[in-house]
């Protein structure tokens, strides 16, 4: 023990300067802030947060690590970090930032309040850790980011079908029929949302490939409404389309599909129908559903405009700036739905 009664240790403090050395040397991107100071200004990096910002220390001294920040930078995380620094709290959070480039990386970011004997805040320790693309797809993140993004699109989709369900609502015919076409409209957004969670494919939910999402729309609507006799043959063009546009398109390609699989066979029990999406030039998609079957009754124009049915396909049709084209006869209907620049460039 030493004469003051502490016991020795044999351990020799270090100074701040020699700290500050360490912590400069580390390859650990490492940021200090001041609580105490208005509006809680880094004043200190090392080297190796410059290394992985691209801003040297002096552009990033006094001021708010929120630079760091920008457009894409989801509030919610952000909220959690300032909620965290407000009650003097660890916390761990992944946020999308900037470097000096403009180019975007995943941030861990591992926050740690240090204190003085006295009990009083003396600094925020911040530790980043930019995360691989592999890190940032398992990130506690990233699962809740798609959640939520689920979520939104969910809401904003059943509110198009509650839209479609007045529609057909005050239209006559019978309830079984009505609930059967609800039926078929929300199967083709449950086909969607299999497709947004399909494990092989990329985070990104912003899109679904139209090639993957209609093969499966297609099987899914003749296990609801074809017969073993009735074949559907598929061939879509690869391509990748907007999530919002896929519902729409889904809605239109789900309605055509059964109106064939319904209508085109009466008093048949084989047939064969074919479902192809053509990809064309700058993003222009078509749709082409035909059919060897007994064709429309002379004189019958689809999808009609007198009918509620045919508004909602009108109006599903319009949304996506696209047309239909419909050729019947005695060999069979052709249906050819153009949707120009529905294809989105990489």
């Amino acid at each position: 023990m030493t004469m003051d009664g502490e016991h020795n240790t044999g351990v020799q403090p270090i100074s701040h300067a020699q700290a500050f050395e360490t912590l400069a040397g580390s390859n650990v991107s490492m940021v200090l802030a001041d609580p105490n100071l208005d509006d809680v200004p880094i004043v200190y990096v090392n080297r190796a947060f410059e290394r992985v910002t691209g801003y040297a220390a002096a552009m990033a001294i006094g001021r708010n690590c929120r630079f760091l920040q920008g457009p894409d930078t989801d509030p919610d995380d952000v909220k959690r970090l300032r909620e965290a620094i407000e009650a003097r709290e660890d916390v761990t959070v992944d946020l999308l930032n900037y470097r000096a480039d403009g180019t975007e990386f995943t941030n861990r970011l591992m926050m740690t309040p240090i204190f003085e004997k006295d009990g009083k805040i003396r600094f925020f320790l911040g530790i980043q850790k930019p995360l691989s693309q592999l890190e940032d797809m398992l990130s506690p993140n990233a699962v809740r980011h798609a959640m939520r993004e689920v979520q939104h699109r969910v809401k904003n989709h059943l509110s198009m079908i509650v839209s479609m369900v007045r529609m057909q609502g005050r239209s006559a015919g019978d309830a079984r029929s009505q609930f059967d076409t609800l039926a078929r409209r929300i199967e083709s957004l449950q086909v969607l949302y299999q497709e947004l969670s399909n494990p092989e494919r990329k985070r990104n939910m912003d899109t679904v490939s139209v090639g993957t999402y209609l093969a499966r729309l297609a099987a899914a609507t003749q296990s609801l409404d074809g017969r073993a006799g009735i074949k559907v043959n598929v061939n879509v063009d690869t391509g990748d389309i907007l999530t919002n546009d896929a519902s729409t398109l889904g809605l239109i390609v789900s309605e055509v599909l059964t109106n064939a699989l319904q209508h085109a066979f009466i008093g048949r029990e084989t047939g064969t129908m074919e479902l192809r999406g053509q990809s064309l030039n700058e993003g222009h998609f078509r749709v082409i559903v035909s059919d060897d079957g007994i064709g429309f009754p002379e004189g019958a124009i689809w999808p009609g405009r007198a009918g509620t049915g045919g508004n909602i396909m009108n109006g599903l049709i319009g949304q996506l700036g696209g047309s239909a084209d419909v050729t019947s006869g005695k060999a069979g209907t052709v249906v050819t739905l153009d949707f120009p620049g529905l294809i989105r460039r990489p």
